[in-house]
């Protein structure tokens, strides 16, 4: 089965590719990895919340953004090679915006990790960091970048 058709059976549209925030592309290929830029959790153009995780916005909920945004990655992943072009996910990086003492970013970057595993299977198990950190662009609660391995 093909990465497309998977996605079409999990119910799962990729959404538009997201526009820069400032100067860089959302991917680029070199050899056989191609590496997006960090995506945020924009739904339609537009910033699906800001604020800081365990603050402002629960653990669960950013779990939600997170996967948000790894579908942000596979966005960029298509429109620069298509989809079902990927051989593999080999690295995912997630930074989660940390209210004081908020240490659950693992369990928020499994947002993306969960994702990519349903839609990849076995090709979607990954290494991965999970970082907090003091702010995010625009305010985002968490941002996600991805490495994939193609044809």
């Amino acid at each position: 089965m093909s990465w497309s058709a998977k996605l079409a059976e999990l119910g799962i549209e990729l959404p538009a590719v997201a526009a820069p925030v400032a100067a860089y592309v959302p991917a680029v290929r070199t050899g056989s990895l191609v590496y997006t830029s960090g995506q945020l959790p924009f739904v339609s153009g537009a910033l699906a919340a800001t604020g800081k995780v365990g603050g402002e916005i629960g653990a669960d909920e950013a779990k939600q953004h997170a996967r948000t945004c790894a579908l942000n990655a596979l966005a960029a992943v298509h429109a620069l090679v298509g989809i079902d072009s990927v051989v593999r996910v080999v690295k995912v990086v997630g930074f989660v915006a940390s209210a004081e003492g908020f240490t659950g970013q693992p369990a928020v970057v499994n947002g993306a990790s969960e994702l990519f595993g349903e839609v990849f299977g076995d090709a979607g198990v990954h290494a991965r960091s999970a970082v907090g950190v003091a702010e995010l662009p625009l305010g985002a609660p968490v941002e996600v970048e991805l490495i994939v391995e193609v044809a």
